[in-house]
């Protein structure tokens, strides 16, 4: 398999980071299961100059884990890049592939967890440890002013990567809220098989995040709260 470079290279963890001893272990676990695969912290993907950033949870054990691309072989994806291609952010066709030749125009895709963590689930350890990769990218990216936040675990760590308080920015399915430095974070619910399954995310209400991330980055430009 063909793995995509990184967009922001600078802002990457090592691919043998050392800082979670639980998800390293776990790293080499399947490195020795499926030395074919990613597995190791995976890169953003996107566009340097967006002004949209998305930003998810962790990544899946058979989607970025072992494709090396932020929902790229997963059920997840599958919602996430059929949305971006209907609202314009990406040019080419999404086939589930590193190497598939999608590009993203205007917008990023970034973890707040960089590395597979078992059961999909971190621990707020693990999430605190890998928050400099949040903040890093979110500090290179100078056009950025709309954030998407998919899920609780990525609102509440892009809410802290972002400079504003947790007790102001409760989550909340199409929730906006206003960061320190006037940039604003949209929740949405984060785009699971579960969630789809189960009807509590559909596609007109995922739509929706995005049809108001563009309303708001039509507007005038964004002041400090």
């Amino acid at each position: 398999m063909n793995f995509a470079p990184s967009p922001l290279p600078a802002t990457e963890p090592p691919r043998d980071c050392p800082r979670c001893p639980r998800l390293v272990a776990f790293r080499h676990t399947l490195q020795a299961d499926y030395p074919d695969w990613w597995n190791a912290p995976v890169p953003a993907f996107g566009d340097p100059d967006a002004w949209l950033v998305i930003v998810g949870l962790a990544p899946g054990k058979h989607g970025a884990n072992r494709t090396g691309r932020p929902f790229t072989g997963d059920y997840a994806g599958e919602l996430l890049y059929a949305t971006l291609a209907k609202f314009g952010f990406s040019e080419g066709v999404f086939d589930a592939r590193p190497d598939d030749g999608l590009v993203l125009r205007q917008a990023m895709l970034v973890n707040a967890v960089r590395c597979l963590p078992p059961e999909n689930k971190p621990t707020p350890e693990e999430i605190r440890t890998c928050r400099p990769f949040l903040e890093s990218p979110l500090a290179a990216l100078p056009n950025a002013r709309v954030f998407i936040a998919l899920g609780q675990i990525a609102h509440q760590s892009a809410v802290k990567a972002l400079g504003g308080k947790l007790p102001k920015a409760k989550f909340g399915h199409l929730a906006e809220h206003r960061m320190p430095d006037g940039r604003i974070l949209i929740d949405s619910y984060h785009c699971s098989r579960y969630n789809q399954n189960t009807g509590r995310l559909t596609a007109d209400m995922f739509e929706a995040v995005f049809a108001r991330a563009i309303a708001l980055r039509d507007t005038p430009a964004l002041s400090p709260a």
